[in-house]
């Protein structure tokens, strides 16, 4: 049965992939009102929507409004879901749940504040969400943005992992959200809560903070930095434009089975090395930047995702072939200094940490 919401809460809407899904949604589904709620940690930026809020905040078609806040605020949680803190905003009908700590080096440093956001924070959520049910019964849905990573590592003649692939997180970061997808599932069980869990393999595009590998190469490649590549390079990961994600996710909260789970993935299987070398070829930088560095702990070998049950379930495919993405991703850092310009510095501080603390 398809289901269409009013209004969509987003967590973490001022993140990557948040920024990228709100912008989708909004230029979409024109009768779709969005809450974004983030917390702005060092990842977050609202000028990520300078151009929506223009076009869909209070001075555009208001159906775009942003709440500074944190998932592991109850009360919060229970005003913003029982339709309180946006005067004139409808209640959400849909929670899509994005906000999480997420970079796996920041992980390795400190895992503490990945247990309490990506944990706890998925149960505050869970919570409001149970109770506000309780007193006013209707067509609801949740979705958990997860990702491949729960899954653990493939070998290199390993079958893609599927929905039904045993869960076996190697980083504290991947254990952390195995954990919220858990609890996700064990209210769904439980409670009979309407919830629908999707895994996504690697994202890439505009936005991205530059901590990540791709706008970590383009930005350092531009500089004529060292390119720090961990162990042999050979790491291989799918690769998924973002606004496929967000379409993808779209599809999953129109026409997702409740307790389902959906893996999502951009038919892109590179090992690192490969991606570095496509960020040097667009840039007409030589391969000469690239340095290899010590492998990271725990770093798994290769992740790979079959998406057949969604695609025969819910009619969606990637629509961005990797060489076409890369370009275009490249040239929109090209066109965007200022955007990411402004965060380097902490952007840099887990590379500096990590990546080149052996150099």
């Amino acid at each position: 049965m398809t289901f269409t919401p009013s209004c969509l809460l987003v967590t973490g809407g001022a993140g990557f992939i948040g920024s990228n899904f709100i912008r989708w949604v909004l230029g979409h589904e024109g009768g779709v009102h969005v809450i974004n709620l983030d917390a702005l940690t060092y990842a977050g930026n609202l000028e990520s929507l300078q151009d929506v809020d223009a076009e869909h905040g209070p001075s555009g078609d208001a159906r775009y409004s942003f709440i500074h806040g944190d998932v592991r605020d109850l009360d919060l949680m229970e005003r913003v879901l029982r339709g309180e803190a946006i005067p004139k905003a409808p209640a959400p009908d849909c929670v899509v749940h994005m906000a999480a700590e997420s970079h796996v080096d920041r992980s390795i440093m400190g895992p503490g504040v990945f247990v309490d956001t990506n944990i706890r924070g998925t149960m505050t959520l869970l919570e409001a969400a149970r109770a506000m049910l309780k007193t006013r019964a209707r067509p609801f849905r949740f979705v958990q943005i997860s990702t491949d990573e729960v899954y653990g590592s493939l070998a290199a003649d390993d079958p893609a992992f599927t929905e039904t692939t045993p869960l076996a997180p190697n980083s504290p970061y991947s254990a952390s959200k195995a954990s919220a997808d858990l609890l996700v599932r064990s209210y769904v069980e439980t409670f009979d809560f309407p919830a629908i869990i999707t895994r996504c393999s690697n994202n890439y595009g505009p936005y991205q903070f530059p901590e990540k590998l791709i706008p970590l190469m383009i930005t350092r490649a531009l500089a004529d930095q060292p390119l720090p590549v961990y162990g042999d390079g050979r790491n291989v990961r799918d690769w998924l434009h973002v606004e496929d994600h967000a379409s993808a996710i779209w599809s999953v909260v129109t026409g997702g089975e409740i307790g389902a789970v959906y893996n999502i993935g951009g038919s892109a299987e590179l090992p690192n090395i490969t991606v570095v070398r496509c960020v040097l070829q667009c840039l007409g930088k030589p391969e000469s930047l690239i340095k290899y560095v010590q492998d990271r702990a725990g770093h798994d070998r290769r992740y790979a995702m079959n998406t057949d049950r969604i695609c025969r379930e819910l009619g969606w495919q990637p629509g961005h072939r990797f060489d076409v993405g890369i370009a275009k991703t490249v040239q929109w850092y090209l066109d965007h200094r200022q955007w990411w310009e402004r965060v380097l510095n902490e952007a840099y501080r887990a590379t500096n940490a990590l990546y080149l603390k052996h150099s």
